[in-house]
């Protein structure tokens, strides 16, 4: 069973229901219960309350419909830290696509020369995916991200350079206050995934030849 942080299980043995909260280890999880307390158990001794199915486990080839030149919006694509509605002590990582793009998308994590994909898939125009997940409290041990991202459209539109995101999510990004996400309906805080363009004066330019 491939359980994730955030979801809601019930314990096969004993009569107690939580979220999973803490991933231990291969074998063992964090099960917060009702009375917010954490519970390390097997995670052969839980099974999914609602059978859940993540989004991001299935990928759609379907192409996106076309959007006119004119209506067509090229910037907005970010990278959102959420915290879990049921437990606060989870850190959920979406991708914000408020663009008319398809966006062909891949995570990698990367911790002390060990590499694991963790997402692979297609988020469709004005729409979120869920890409990964993780304690907030360990953000020190959070690997690093190797988040890349292709664009691609059915209208005659020039796609976007590609992406890749290379770094660690460390505290200072989380310093700022958050914003609402309007994609999902929730407060978090927004990292842009996309390089402002340069706006060259013509006459500071000409001016730095000359000196």
């Amino acid at each position: 069973m491939n359980l994730k942080l955030g979801d809601f299980v019930r314990f096969v043995d004993e009569n107690i229901e939580g979220y999973i909260t803490r991933i231990i280890d291969k074998d063992t999880i964090g099960v917060t219960d009702t009375n917010d307390f954490e519970i390390p158990v097997l995670a052969s001794k839980v099974t999914l309350v609602y059978g859940d199915v993540h989004d991001n486990d299935v990928v759609s080839n379907k192409p996106a419909p076309a959007v006119p030149e004119a209506e067509f919006k090229k910037e907005g694509i970010y990278l959102a830290l959420v915290t879990d509605q049921h437990s606060s002590s989870v850190a959920h990582f979406h991708l914000i696509n408020e663009t008319s793009y398809q966006l062909l998308t891949s995570l990698t994590t990367e911790k002390q020369g060990a590499f694991k994909g963790e997402f692979a898939g297609i988020v469709a125009p004005n729409t979120t995916k869920k890409i990964y997940s993780a304690q907030l409290g360990d953000i020190q041990l959070w690997p690093k991200f190797r988040l890349e991202i292709l664009s691609s459209t059915t209208a005659n539109v020039e796609p976007k350079a590609p992406i890749i995101f290379n770094k660690n999510i460390k505290g200072k990004d989380l310093s700022v206050a958050k914003q609402e996400i309007t994609l999902l309906k929730q407060k978090g805080w927004l990292i842009s995934l996309e390089e402002p363009e340069s706006i060259i004066d013509a006459e500071k330019l000409k001016a730095s030849f000359f000196k």
